[in-house]
């Protein structure tokens, strides 16, 4: 399982410790350039507050969030692919 397939897995659980474990796995992409770091920090963003979300709201919101961040983790993957 590489990378982006565990944080695709941690967005689904989107769990307390899903940002920490997240970005230990990003770490490794930190001596890129400033466009991917950008792209990384506004994923990690959005995972928390998908977190945010699913701890604090009604199911209804849930999904439109996981999106939001599947979305920015797609991202960081063209980036880092380019």
């Amino acid at each position: 399982m590489d990378c982006f397939e565990r944080i695709e897995a941690l967005i689904d659980a989107a769990s307390a410790d899903a940002i920490d474990r997240a970005r230990v796995l990003l770490d490794q992409f930190d001596d890129k350039s400033q466009t991917i770091v950008q792209a990384i920090d506004d994923f990690l963003l959005d995972l928390m507050t998908l977190v945010f979300v699913i701890e604090s709201t009604q199911e209804m919101f849930h999904n439109p969030a996981r999106r939001l961040a599947h979305m920015k983790l797609t991202r960081v993957r063209l980036l880092l692919a380019s």
